[in-house]
Parts: structure tokens; sequence; C-alpha cells
């Protein structure tokens, strides 16, 4: 990225300066990120040692996981530190990497969950045909395929950004390096960069979100049209989990990103953003492991295989 910047790093005003508020802050995201941490960590491992969870739903359910973990790791440990040590200094380079990271991952999750909507189409639509269209083949190509348009969309943004020359205030008006709070900083004409910010983010939120739409409209057909009920709630059971979770994930965007100029805020945007980079990786697990009875089941026999050792 060659530009002229002046500036070599970056001032981020965090939360809140309010000196009685640190250590609680502190204390609070310290234990959202713990469960983060034990929770995604938990998925994955109930995922691989279970042999009956080795079907594509899990397997992406264990990226989905993987991404959480990554996504969050890139914003949370910066605010606990900035909560402890008051240190809110970030390098040039560092921000560019935190943006990079977490546009990516963030990318990478809201594609997969696209892809599981899909999974969900397949398995409740045609699930006469759900092995031999949802091979190991289908899965591995729609996985790699996420995270490269996902790190693509890193790669654009963040270049995009950093392209720019930042020659006079260095404060960011946020926890972390968000695009649109450093962008704001430039000296120079963003016009051209904020047309390639609202095209691109656009353009890959509208396709995922058709997508899934169209997808739950054809499995809420197919659902209606089922004549007995345990059918019916069979098939509400298995796309329970992936409707939460990507509710709450589009719901934040949408609130964040379509509501009118005249009511938006950096501190709205700061409130919205605590969500999504750090409630929504612990609740991704919350969701698939307290509405999903397979995932109870594998808890279930680890944990007694672990008391009978």
């Amino acid at each position: 990225m060659e530009n002229s910047t002046e500036v070599t790093e970056f001032i981020l005003l965090g939360l809140t300066n309010d000196p009685e508020l640190q250590v609680p802050l502190f204390i609070l995201f310290t234990a959202i990120y713990l469960i983060t941490l034990i929770g995604n960590l938990g998925i994955m491992a109930l995922i691989l040692l279970d042999s009956r969870l080795h079907t594509p739903m899990y397997f992406f359910l264990s990226n989905l996981s993987l991404v959480d973990l990554c996504y969050s790791s890139a914003v949370t440990p910066t605010v606990m530190a900035g909560f402890l040590l008051g240190h809110k200094v970030i390098s040039y380079n560092a921000c560019a990497a935190q943006m990079f990271t977490f546009v990516a991952f963030a990318s990478v999750e809201s594609c997969l969950l696209t892809s599981m909507a899909y999974d969900r189409y397949v398995a409740v639509c045609k699930p006469l045909h759900y092995t031999t269209t949802m091979t190991t083949h289908v899965c591995l190509c729609l996985a790699i395929c996420c995270y490269f348009f996902g790190l693509l969309n890193g790669s654009i943004h963040t270049g995009d950004t950093f392209s720019l020359s930042y020659c006079e205030s260095n404060v960011v008006h946020h926890f972390f390096c968000d695009i649109v709070a450093v962008m704001v900083l430039s000296c120079s004409d963003t016009h051209v960069s904020e047309l390639v910010l609202i095209c691109v983010a656009s353009f890959y939120t509208f396709f995922e979100i058709l997508v899934i739409v169209i997808s739950y409209i054809f499995i809420f057909i197919t659902i209606l049209k089922m004549p007995s009920s345990s059918g019916y709630q069979k098939a509400l059971s298995t796309c329970a989990s992936h409707f939460t979770a990507v509710s709450i994930f589009y719901g934040t965007i949408i609130f964040m990103y379509l509501q009118p100029k005249s009511s938006h805020s950096m501190d709205t945007d700061k409130i919205a953003s605590v969500f999504y980079t750090m409630f929504i990786p612990m609740l991704n697990p919350l969701v698939y492991s307290l509405r999903n009875k397979e995932v109870k089941s594998a808890l279930m026999k680890v944990s007694y295989r672990q008391n009978s050792i």
C-alpha cells in the first residue's frame, strides 16, 4: 500500500473515558471473551470427537466457531488492554492488521451462514438427495469459497482505507480500527473510497441475504406442506438454530448501516459494534448448543465419558 502518510500511530478513544467504569467493563468483557473462547473451542472439540456430528451441517458449524473465535480475538483483547492498562495507542500497521483480520473473518462468517442456509434448504426440501448433493467435495468447495471471498473482502477494504493519506488527526472515535472511523480521519479525498466501500459491501450483503431469504422461503413452503406434525417439528428444529444465528447477525448489521443519517452517531455505532464484535461470537455456541438436540446429546456423552474415567 503506497501512501504519503505522516501518521505512524492511532489513538483509540474506546467506549468510555469514565475512570469508574474501566474496571467493571474490563471484568465484563473478560467474562464475555472467556465464554466465547470456551464455547467456540468446546463446539469444535465436540464436533471433532463425536462421529455422529461428522455431517455437512456440523462441518460448517465448526468453521463458524473458528471464525467467531478469530474475529472476536482481533478486537476484544485490544479493548480489554485499553480498560486495564489505559493503553489506547495502536500503531499504523497494527491498525491495518486489525481491520483486515476483523473484516475478513466477519465476511467469512456471513458467507458461512449463507452456505448453511443452502445446506438447510437441501436437508428440508430435498432430503432424499441430501447425501449426494452435500458431498464432502461440495462442502470443502463452499468453505474454501467462503474463506477466499472473506480474505478478498478484507483486502479490498483495508487496501482502500490505507491507500489514503493520514496527515492530521490520528484520534479514532471508536474502540477498534473500524473502516468508517479510520477513513474519516484521512486528509485525502475519500469519495472514491467511500463509493468502493458502499458498492462492495452492498453487493456482498445483498447477495447473501437474497440467498438466505430464498432458501428459507422454500423451506417454509416445504414445511407447510408436510402432512405429519412430527416431520413439521423435525424440520423446524433443524433450521431453528441457524435461523436464530442469521437473525441476530444480519439484524445487527441492518440496524447499524440502514438507520437514517439524522439518528446516526458514533456512540450508536459503538454500541452496535460491541454487539457484533463481542456478543455474537459468544451467543452462537449457546444458540447451537441450547437449541440443538444432537449437540446436547454429544455434550452429555462426552461428560459421561469423563465421569466414567
